[in-house]
């Protein structure tokens, strides 16, 4: 089942209370040293969400075109404020070519079985012959040991409360988000599904070679994520 819009907008308006902003440099340390190895002059960041990463890219490579792309309208809008170049589009639509795909923080772990196989062939058309494509995907262990489970954080304004399990290669969590509004509190409920995938198999569907496999440990004494580097034939 895909994620629907309103659910990708319901964690954005929470990404902040959940530690993402704290673990994000210890992940995107990964990216940007294999960057450094890569001689290219355009990068398309898919499921970009706030723009944070683009940002540090921007800094790091100032002479490389940098676009995001999120089916969240509210990530873009955060990302346009930040300056970054972003759309609310889906991969499939876009007509441009990279020399480098990323896919930040877990994103292809958002895609359905259905939805994987046509989303990496567009990824495919989207990269350059020898383009390479950087994404970290969550480990069994991060899914079983780490994600699941009951969790709440709040501030001012904001109370997040999230129920998850993992079940058969699919992580289920389930959001209730209540909102100030003045005197009264506003609810809202969302269902938030990621997949659980082998590098193997992102390889073969891509028909890329795996050049690259670093584990990745974010919020565990495990590594709960795998950083991957793929190149397509030149």
């Amino acid at each position: 089942m895909s994620n629907t819009p309103s659910a990708l907008d319901l964690y954005a308006k929470v990404e902040d209370l959940l530690g993402v902003k704290e673990a994000a440099p210890r992940l995107y340390a990964h990216y940007l040293l294999a960057l450094q190895a890569i001689d290219f002059r355009s990068l398309l960041d898919v499921g970009c969400g706030s723009g944070d990463f683009i940002v540090q890219l921007q800094g790091a490579f100032p002479e490389v075109r940098f676009e995001g792309i999120d089916l969240s309208p509210e990530m873009v809008r955060r990302a346009g404020e930040q300056g970054v170049d972003a759309r609310c589009i889906d991969l499939c639509d876009v007509r441009e070519c990279y020399d480098v795909v990323t896919c930040v923080f877990d994103m292809l772990n958002y895609l359905s079985p259905e939805e994987l196989p046509a989303f990496l062939n567009c990824l495919k058309e989207r990269l350059n012959p020898g383009g390479v494509l950087l994404c970290d995907l969550n480990t069994l262990y991060g899914f079983e040991e780490v994600a699941v489970g009951a969790f709440t954080a709040e501030d001012d304004r904001r109370f997040v409360a999230i129920e998850s399990d993992f079940e058969a290669g699919v992580y289920e969590a389930d959001f209730t988000l209540f909102e100030r509004e003045g005197e009264c509190w506003r609810k809202s409920s969302q269902t938030i599904r990621q997949y659980h995938y082998s590098p193997e198999e992102i390889a073969g569907l891509l028909g890329a070679e795996m050049v690259q496999r670093d584990p990745v440990t974010l919020y565990a004494e495990e590594p709960d994520k795998a950083f991957l580097v793929y190149t397509l034939p030149a």
